[in-house]
C-alpha cells in the first residue's frame, strides 16, 4: 500500500512541477515507476479523479486566481496552462465555476477552486518523535480592523473535527476570496462571536471593511477590530512532519508568559492559525493585550 501511495504522490508531484507543460500518461508512467494504464488506475483508485480530470481542474483554478490579481488577456491565459483553444478553456471554465472567463475576470466572485491535497498526507501515521528543531520565533504584529468571512461548524474545535463536520472544500472556496492576509486563516472565535449551536473554530477569509461583495452562500461575515497578535512561527519541516511540528509550536504556547514583553492574552480576539506550509514553517497568531 505505501509504494502505491508513493506512486501517487509522485505523480502529483510531476503534475505541480510541469502543470503549464504538455503532461503525457507516459510522463506520469515515468514519474510513478508503474505502466500508464497501473499508474491511471492508482491514481483514480486513490484521488477519486483521473489524471487528466485533476489536471484540467487545477489548471482551471490556477487560471482563476490569474485572472482574479493580474492583468492579463484571456488568451495567454489560456496558452500558458495547456489549453488547446480559447472556445474549449472557456467552456471549461464554464463548467466547472458557472461563469464565463471574462464575467469573472471582471467581477471575481467566490468560485470553489481546487485544492490538490496530497494523498500522501491521508495516509501518515503519527511518530512518537517530535521534531529536531525546537527553535520557535515570536513577533508582535498588528492587525487592522477587518471583516472575516467565515464558514462556521456545529461543535469542532479544531481542524479535524472542523473537517468532518464541513469538510475540505471549503478551504477551494475561501482561496478565491482576494484576502488582505494573502491566504485563508483558521480562527478559534471567542463566544462573543459564536453563534447558537455553531463551532468555535471556524475557517475564513479577511477582507477590508468595506467589504460590501458577494458572501457565498452558508457562509456569513463577522467584523474584528484592529488588535495585536504575537506571532509565533516554527521553523520549516518536510511536509509529512506536520503534525510534529503543529504540536510542538503549540506547546510553546502554552509554556509562553507574555508578560515578559509586557503583555497578557486577550481573550476577546480570536486566534489564528495558517494552513501548515513545511517551506515556511508552522504559524499561529494569539491574541495580546
Amino acid at each position: 500500500m505505501l509504494e502505491q501511495i508513493e506512486a501517487v504522490q509522485r505523480m502529483q508531484d510531476y503534475i505541480e512541477a510541469h502543470l503549464e507543460q504538455d503532461i503525457t500518461p507516459a510522463d506520469l508512467s515515468r514519474a510513478s515507476l508503474f505502466s500508464p494504464w497501473y499508474s491511471r488506475r492508482l491514481f483514480i483508485k486513490q484521488l477519486g479523479l483521473s489524471p487528466a480530470e485533476y489536471i484540467r481542474k487545477l489548471r482551471l483554478s490556477r487560471s482563476a486566481l490569474r485572472l482574479r490579481d493580474e492583468p492579463c488577456k484571456i488568451i495567454e491565459i489560456a496558452f500558458d496552462l495547456g489549453f488547446k483553444s480559447v472556445d474549449g478553456y472557456q467552456r471549461a471554465f464554464q463548467r466547472e465555476f458557472g461563469c464565463n472567463p471574462s464575467e469573472y475576470a471582471a467581477h471575481p466572485i467566490p468560485i470553489y477552486l481546487f485544492t490538490p491535497y496530497g494523498v500522501k498526507f491521508r495516509h501518515i501515521e503519527r511518530r512518537m518523535h517530535m521534531l529536531d528543531s525546537k527553535n520557535i520565533f515570536i513577533q508582535v504584529i498588528d492587525k487592522p480592523a477587518r471583516k472575516v468571512i467565515v464558514k462556521r461548524g456545529i461543535h469542532a474545535n479544531d481542524y479535524w473535527s472542523y473537517c468532518e463536520e464541513v469538510g475540505c472544500d471549503v478551504w477551494g472556496l475561501l482561496q478565491s476570496i482576494k484576502s488582505i492576509s494573502g491566504e485563508p486563516i483558521c480562527l478559534w472565535l471567542p463566544e462573543r462571536y459564536q453563534l447558537p449551536q455553531t463551532s468555535q473554530y471556524v475557517q475564513g477569509a479577511e477582507v477590508p471593511l468595506e467589504y460590501d461583495d458577494v458572501i457565498p452562500n452558508g457562509l456569513d461575515i463577522i467584523e474584528l477590530p484592529a488588535s495585536k497578535y504575537l506571532m509565533f512561527q516554527g521553523e520549516p519541516f518536510n511536509e509529512e512532519d506536520y503534525c510534529e511540528a503543529i504540536e510542538l509550536l503549540q506547546s510553546a504556547i502554552e509554556k509562553y508568559d507574555p508578560a515578559v514583553i509586557h503583555y497578557q492574552w486577550d481573550h476577546d480576539n480570536p486566534r489564528i492559525q495558517l494552513e501548515p506550509i513545511g517551506t515556511r514553517g508552522y504559524i499561529e497568531l494569539v491574541p495580546i493585550k
